[in-house]
């Protein structure tokens, strides 16, 4: 009997590499060398052995040689929203059997991130099938839904008379919005998206992506007839490393219920850029008026002013000035604030009297 030899392979290594390989496809030797003072020679032993296990693609040849993620398990489906379809069943039946070897927490996102965004394919889309795809690399797991139904957007902008779809998704990033508070709460895509890496929704012609830690996202709109999409495609991405929990993402946003029960939603983030359209500057108050829609559902709201460089003083003074004083009890702080943005809060809560404390 033959008793294999024990790898004597550095698992450090063999983890940077895995790592970093989606960054340095092409010169990932290069850059495991450096990192760990070793030869292009030892690194490649590294690279041939992580091949040979199927964890890494290889393309090419010597300096050529390219590196790719190697998926370990994989699965596309199309389901049939029949009546008294469950979302757990089909989380069960096809995502849970090719979930191979994740720790709990990770898992447990992908399920709270899976459940919700297909019971909204179920309860909202009026679509007659969905598409549901998982991939699992050894770094990071993609989850996708799609559907060809109503899209998000569209069902939110006609369900409240709002004025187009970007104003849709504006309301959607506070959270607590939903066309049906029967069944749903409207924390759903509010909390998946701050639990996943990357988050993001097409619908129609605006695609709005979410990284985690940068809380403001980015949005594209499209006029182009070719790329609206019919529908509505999320996509769902997480490290196989992820060290947080649901519960700690529902933390950020609740407050303890001295009484034991579950905590109330009542802090909210809002990234300002949504409530611009094009190139308009935010200067006037049914702009303000539009960012405040819903502020009074929650004790706390966080306004982002990431990329929004200068505010015109009737939009800050409807929000700091004339809105807190009729909400003393909200809680507005102004985040990522450039120091013409911050000067212009300023003077406007002056104007106050003094009666608003400094959010800043």
């Amino acid at each position: 009997m033959t008793i294999p030899r024990k790898s004597r392979q550095n698992p450090a290594v063999r983890e940077f590499i895995l790592r970093n390989v989606p960054a340095h496809p092409t010169d990932i030797a290069t850059f495991a060398a450096k990192e760990f003072g070793l030869t292009r020679q030892s690194i490649n032993r590294y690279l041939n052995r992580l091949e040979d296990e199927g964890l890494l693609a290889g393309l090419g040849k010597t300096t050529a040689r390219r590196y790719d993620l190697k998926p370990i398990s994989a699965t596309c489906e199309q389901v049939e929203i029949t009546q008294g379809i469950q979302e757990n069943e089909v989380w069960t039946k096809y995502i849970e059997p090719v979930a191979k070897n994740i720790p709990q927490n990770v898992k447990d996102i992908c399920y709270y991130g899976f459940s919700e965004m297909f019971n909204n394919v179920i309860d909202h889309s009026q679509a007659a099938n969905s598409i549901i795809s998982y991939k699992q690399t050894y770094t990071d797991i993609e989850m996708m839904v799609l559907d060809h139904g109503v899209g998000i957007f569209e069902k939110l902008q006609k369900h409240f008379g709002l004025v187009d779809q970007r104003t849709a998704l504006l309301e959607l990033a506070k959270g607590k919005l939903t066309s049906d508070e029967v069944k749903h709460s409207g924390e759903g895509i509010f909390f998946t998206s701050r639990m996943f890496d990357e988050f993001s929704i097409r619908s129609g012609n605006l695609f709005y992506r979410k990284q985690r830690n940068d809380d403001w996202g980015w949005l594209i709109e499209t006029e182009d007839y070719v790329e609206h999409f019919q529908g509505t495609v999320v996509t769902m991405k997480i490290s196989t490393d992820a060290d947080w929990t649901t519960q700690q993402v529902f933390e950020k946003f609740t407050i303890k219920d001295d009484d034991g029960g579950n905590p109330p939603f009542v802090k909210t983030h809002v990234p300002i850029f949504l409530g611009k359209y094009g190139s308009e500057q935010l200067v006037s108050r049914s702009q303000a008026k539009r960012v405040l829609a819903r502020f009074d559902r929650f004790q706390e709201v966080f306004l982002d002013f990431t990329n929004v460089p200068t505010i015109g003083q009737p939009f800050a003074d409807e929000i700091f000035r004339v809105f807190q004083n009729q909400h003393p009890d909200i809680r507005i702080i102004a985040t990522s604030t450039t120091p013409e943005v911050e000067r212009m809060i300023a003077h406007v809560k002056g104007q106050s009297g003094g009666l608003l404390p400094s959010n800043n």
